[in-house]
C-alpha cells in the first residue's frame, strides 16, 4: 500500500487550511470551530489513518441548520484552497509534453523543424470557451482564490511585502477572511451578460498576457516567426440552442463588450510604448514610413519634435482610440488628446506597428526590433484583431427546418416544406441557393421565432462588416440529421449576404454539422459524403481550405454509455477521413468535450494524441467548459502550461507515424467493436429500458435541487419533460456526481470486460493503443471518486423501496465488475496504482466529500417531507457547491 496522503505532506494546503481554520474561529467563534474540526477529525481518520471504515453522520447530527451552513461553507473554502495548491503543483509542463518534446520526438523520425512550420501554416489549433453550466462557483470567489494563488507566488520569491507594503502571510489572511464572508451562492440566475463578463475576464487578463509569451517561446523553438495558428473561440453570445436568452442584443454585447477589452490592452500598450521610445532623430535616422507616420498623426508639441515614434505612436493612439468608440460604443479609459480617423480593420492597425518595427529594425544591429512589448503587441493584434475571439453561431436544426419553412410559406415558395421528404427538400434548397434572390420581405408577418433568428443573422452580417471576417467563422448545426440540415443554414445565410451564389459561390460563415448521438455519428459520413458531393458546397470548401466536423461527447454519452461513445467518436472521426480526401477537401474535426469524463472530460494531452490517424492535420478546436476553464486558465502560467500541451499533443498527433502495425490496428478495433456491443447494450438496458429507472434516477440524485444553483442562463431541459432523452448531458453527468456514482463515466464497462474471452488481448491493448489507455485512465479516476456506499444513502431516498433495491443493485455490482475488470488489463492491485499524483489528489479530499455527502442526504430528506425552513433549500445548494468544487470535474 502507498504511503497515504495527509495535509502535512502539503506545505501549502497545511499553511492555507490552517489559516482557513484561523478564519473560522476569528469570526464564526471557538465553538463553531470545534464542531468543524471534529467532523473533520473523524473523517480523516476513516479515510487517510484508519482507511476502510464506514460513512458516518454521528458527528453531524449535532449541529443546528445554522452551523450545518457554515460547516458546508468551511468545507467548501477548504476543497478551494486544496485545488489551489493542486493547481501550483501543476503549474509546469509535465515531462514529455512540451514543445520542445514534440520536436524532439518528431526529430527521431526524421522530420524536421521546417515541416512543423509548413504545417502550422495551414494549422489551426482553437481552445473555444462556453457557457455550459458547470462552473459552480461565484466569480467573485475565483477572483479572491486567484489573489491568494498570487500572494502564494510572492511568497515562493521570498517577498515578504507585497508591492503596496503589507506582509505577505498578512495579506494572505486577510484574503481568507474575505473568502469566509463572501456569499457563496448566487441569488439570481446568471444571464447571457454575465457569462460574458465571465468569459472575457480570462480572455483579457489570461489569453491575452499569456499568447504572445507563448509565441515568443515558439519563434525561438522553431528557428523563425511562426504563422498564428493559436487563436481562442467562444461559444458566449452566440449559442441560441436550448437559450432563447441569446438573442441579436446579446450578440451585439458580447462583441461591444470583446472590443472594449482588446482595444483597451492595446490602448495600454501603446501608451507604454508611447513612454519609452524615446528615439531622437539628432541620434539616430529614421525610415520614410515611420516620419510619414508622425507627420499624419497630428501631434505638434515641440516638445517631441525630435521624436518621430511617439509622435506617431500619439497618432497611432488617437485612430485607435477612435475605433474604441466606434466598435465598442463607449469612450476609451484615456480617450487621448488627438483625433483620429478609426481603422477599417486589425489588419491596418497591425501595419502602422510593422512600420514601427522595421524602423526599429533598421539601425542599430535591430536590437530595439527583436520581441519586446511592441513584437508582442503586434502578435496580439494577429491573435485577437479588434474581435477578441472568434465567436461560434449555434443552434438546433429543427429551428432552421421550421424558420426555413415560414420564409418559404410567406414568400409563396413552398406551403408546406415540412411535408417534403429528404430528396425534395434538397431539389427545393439547391435551386434556392442558387439564385440571389432573398426570401424575407420587409414587414413580413412572421412568427417571433422566425423575427429572432432573422435578427440575429442581420446582426451577424453587420459584425462580419465591422469587425472582420475572423470575428464569426461557423455556424454550428446541432442535431444535424440530413444534408437539408445544413443546406437550411445557407439559405438563412443567404438571406443577409453571408452566402452568395455565382461562380464561384462563396460563404462568409461555414455551416458546421454536430453530430451528437450514437445515430448521428454512424451516419455522418453519410451525410458529409453527400453535402460535399454537391459542386457549391465543394467548391465553397476547397476555396476555404477546409471545413469542419463537429463531434459531441455528451449526448453520445447519455444516449450509448461511456466505452460506446468513446469508439463511435473515434469511429465517426475515421469514417470521414477518406470521405474528406476524395473529395479533395481538408477536414476539421470540433471536439465538444465537457469537463467530466462523462462528458469526454480528461488529459487534453492523452485525448489528442489518441485522436484516429489522419484526422487532425494540425487543426483542432475543442471546447472548454464550466470549472475546467478556472482549472485550466485561471492563471497566465496555468495557461501557458495547458495551451503548450495542446499544441504539443496536436504536432504529435498529426505527423508522428503510426505506432501500431495494421494487423494489430484491427485485431484492436474488432475487440474494440464487441465491447463496444456489450457496454452499450448493459447501459441501455438499465437507462431506457428498466421500468421506474426515471423516476429512480429523479429521486436518488439531486437532479431536481440542482436547477436552484443558478449556474447558467439555459433550462436543464430541451423540453418540457422529465424523460431522460430530453434532459441535457450537463446535468444528467452533475447530478450522479453529487450522488457519488458518477455512473455515466463507467457504466457498462464492467460487463463488456467481463464477458470479453481474451483478457490477455485486452491489457495488449491497453499497453499499446493510446485511444485504450487513455479510455481506461479516465475511467479510473472516475471510479475512485465513486463511492457505493456513500451512493446508498443516496438511494434510500427513492420512494419505491422494490425497485430502488434492484436498480441500486445493479449499479453496485457493475461497479464492481467495472473495478475488477480494469485492475485484471491495467494489471494494478488497486486502482490509481500507476498514477500516484491522482491518486494523491483524490485521497486527499475524500475526508472532506464524504460529510458533505450525508449532510446533503439529510437535508434533502427534510426538503422531501416538506419541512419549509430556507435554511434546508440553502443547506443543499451549499453542498452541492461544495461537492462539486472537491470533485472538480463533475460537469
Amino acid at each position: 500500500m502507498a504511503t497515504l496522503p495527509t495535509i502535512a505532506n502539503h506545505p501549502d494546503l497545511k499553511l492555507l487550511g490552517g489559516m482557513l481554520g484561523d478564519v473560522i474561529r476569528a469570526y464564526g467563534g471557538e465553538a463553531l470551530f470545534n464542531r468543524i474540526e471534529a467532523i473533520r477529525s473523524a473523517s480523516v481518520r476513516r479515510h487517510i489513518e484508519t482507511p476502510g471504515g464506514e460513512a458516518s453522520d454521528a458527528e453531524l447530527s449535532g449541529l443546528d441548520l445554522d452551523e450545518a451552513l457554515e460547516f458546508a461553507r468551511g468545507f467548501m473554502l477548504f476543497s478551494m484552497l486544496a485545488n489551489l495548491a493542486e493547481d501550483r503543483q501543476g503549474v509546469s509542463v509535465d515531462p514529455g509534453t512540451g514543445v520542445d518534446d514534440a520536436l524532439a520526438r518528431l526529430k527521431e523520425h526524421g522530420i524536421d523543424a521546417a515541416a512543423v512550420r509548413d504545417l502550422l501554416t495551414e494549422g489551426l489549433i482553437a481552445p473555444v470557451l462556453t457557457a455550459h453550466p458547470t462552473e459552480v462557483r461565484r466569480k467573485s470567489l475565483i477572483d479572491h482564490r486567484n489573489r491568494i494563488a498570487e500572494l502564494m507566488a510572492m511568497r515562493d520569491r521570498g517577498e515578504g511585502t507585497t508591492p503596496d507594503g503589507d506582509a505577505v502571510d498578512e495579506a494572505l489572511l486577510r484574503q481568507i477572511a474575505l473568502l469566509w464572508q463572501t456569499r457563496v451562492l448566487r441569488p439570481d440566475k446568471l444571464k447571457v451578460a454575465d457569462e460574458v463578463e465571465t468569459a472575457l475576464s480570462y480572455l483579457r487578463e489570461v489569453f491575452l498576457p499569456a499568447l504572445p509569451l507563448l509565441y515568443a517561446r515558439w519563434d525561438r523553438l522553431l528557428g523563425e516567426r511562426v504563422p498564428a495558428f493559436l487563436r481562442p473561440g467562444s461559444w458566449i453570445g452566440g449559442d441560441r440552442d436550448g437559450n432563447p436568452f441569446v438573442t441579436a442584443d446579446a450578440m451585439a454585447h458580447a462583441f461591444r463588450r470583446a472590443a472594449e477589452a482588446v482595444i483597451g490592452h492595446y490602448l495600454d500598450a501603446i501608451h507604454k510604448l508611447g513612454a519609452e521610445l524615446s528615439i531622437s532623430t539628432r541620434h539616430v535616422a529614421v525610415t520614410d514610413a515611420v516620419l510619414a507616420l508622425a507627420e499624419a498623426s497630428g501631434d505638434g508639441a515641440t516638445s517631441r519634435a525630435d521624436e518621430p515614434y511617439r509622435r506617431a505612436l500619439s497618432g497611432i493612439y488617437a485612430r485607435l482610440a477612435e475605433t474604441h468608440r466606434q466598435l465598442a460604443g463607449s469612450e476609451p479609459p484615456r480617450p487621448g488628446f488627438l483625433n483620429g480617423e478609426a481603422y477599417a480593420g486589425p489588419g491596418e492597425f497591425r501595419r502602422d506597428l510593422v512600420a514601427i518595427a522595421h524602423g526599429l529594425a533598421s539601425s542599430g544591429g535591430g536590437t530595439l526590433a527583436t520581441g519586446g512589448a511592441l513584437g508582442r503587441l503586434i502578435r496580439a493584434v494577429e491573435v485577437f484583431g479588434f474581435h477578441l475571439a472568434t465567436l461560434d453561431m449555434r443552434q438546433n436544426s429543427a429551428v432552421h427546418e421550421r424558420v426555413v419553412a415560414e420564409l418559404l410559406k410567406v414568400a409563396g415558395v413552398e406551403a408546406d416544406y415540412a411535408a417534403l421528404d429528404e430528396e425534395a427538400r434538397i431539389a427545393l434548397l439547391s435551386r434556392e441557393l442558387a439564385s440571389p434572390r432573398p426570401l424575407s420581405v420587409p414587414h413580413g408577418d412572421y412568427s417571433e421565432e422566425t423575427a429572432g433568428e432573422l435578427a440575429i443573422l442581420h446582426t451577424a452580417a453587420s459584425v462580419h462588416e465591422r469587425f472582420g471576417a475572423a470575428a464569426i467563422r461557423q455556424y454550428i448545426v446541432s442535431m444535424t440529421q440530413s444534408v437539408s440540415d445544413l443546406m437550411e443554414v445557407n439559405l438563412l445565410l443567404r438571406e443577409v449576404g453571408l452566402y452568395r451564389p455565382g461562380e464561384p459561390p462563396q460563404a462568409a460563415i461555414m455551416a458546421v454539422p454536430l453530430f451528437e448521438t450514437v445515430a448521428d455519428l454512424e451516419a455522418g459520413a453519410a451525410i458529409m459524403e453527400r453535402f460535399l458531393a454537391q459542386p457549391a458546397v465543394a467548391s465553397i470548401a476547397r476555396a476555404r481550405g477546409y471545413q469542419e466536423v463537429m463531434i459531441g461527447y455528451s449526448d453520445s454519452n447519455k444516449d450509448g454509455g461511456y466505452l460506446t461513445s468513446t469508439w463511435q467518436l473515434s469511429k465517426g472521426s475515421t469514417a470521414l477521413k477518406p470521405v474528406f480526401d476524395a473529395a479533395g477537401v481538408r477536414l476539421q474535426l470540433f471536439h465538444g468535450r465537457g469537463g467530466a469524463v462523462g462528458r469526454g472530460g480528461g488529459s487534453a494531452f492523452a485525448a489528442i494524441r489518441a485522436q484516429p490517424a489522419g484526422t487532425v492535420g494540425g487543426r483542432i478546436r475543442i471546447t472548454e467548459q464550466g470549472e475546467v476553464i478556472a482549472a485550466k486558465y485561471g492563471s497566465v502560467e496555468q495557461a501557458a502550461v495547458n495551451l503548450e500541451t495542446m499544441v504539443s499533443a496536436t504536432l504529435l498527433a498529426s505527423m508522428e507515424p503510426a505506432r501500431l502495425p495494421h494487423a494489430d490496428q484491427a485485431r484492436f478495433e474488432a475487440a474494440m467493436d464487441a465491447l463496444s456491443a456489450t457496454a452499450f447494450s448493459t447501459y441501455r438496458g438499465l437507462v431506457y429500458e428498466t421500468p421506474g429507472f426515471r423516476q429512480f434516477f429523479r429521486q436518488m440524485t439531486p437532479i431536481n435541487e440542482i436547477a436552484g444553483l443558478k449556474i447558467g442562463s439555459r433550462p436543464a431541459s430541451r423540453k418540457k419533460s422529465d424523460a431522460i432523452e430530453d434532459l441535457r448531458a450537463i446535468p444528467w453527468v452533475f447530478s450522479w456526481a453529487q450522488a457519488r456514482v458518477m455512473l455515466p463515466g463507467w457504466f457498462g464497462v464492467g460487463q463488456a470486460i467481463a464477458a470479453f474471452p481474451d483478457k490477455g488481448l485486452l491489457s495488449a491493448m491497453h499497453q499499446q493503443w493510446p485511444l485504450f489507455a487513455a479510455t481506461l485512465s479516465n475511467m479510473e479516476m472516475v471510479l475512485a471518486k465513486s463511492d457505493m456506499g456513500l451512493a446508498a444513502r443516496y438511494a434510500a431516498l427513492v420512494e419505491d423501496r422494490d425497485a430502488a433495491d434492484a436498480i441500486f443493485g445493479q449499479i453496485r455490482d457493475g461497479w464492481s465488475l467495472t473495478c475488477e475488470g480494469l485492475l485484471t488489463v491495467t494489471g494494478q492491485s488497486r486502482l490509481l496504482e500507476h498514477q500516484p499524483v491522482t491518486e494523491t489528489s483524490v485521497r486527499l479530499r475524500l475526508p472532506y466529500i464524504e460529510p458533505l455527502n450525508l449532510l446533503q442526504v439529510e437535508l434533502l430528506k427534510r426538503h422531501r417531507a416538506g419541512e419549509a425552513d430556507p435554511r434546508i433549500e440553502e443547506g443543499i445548494l451549499l453542498t452541492i457547491n461544495a461537492i462539486a468544487t472537491a470533485l472538480r470535474n463533475s460537469g
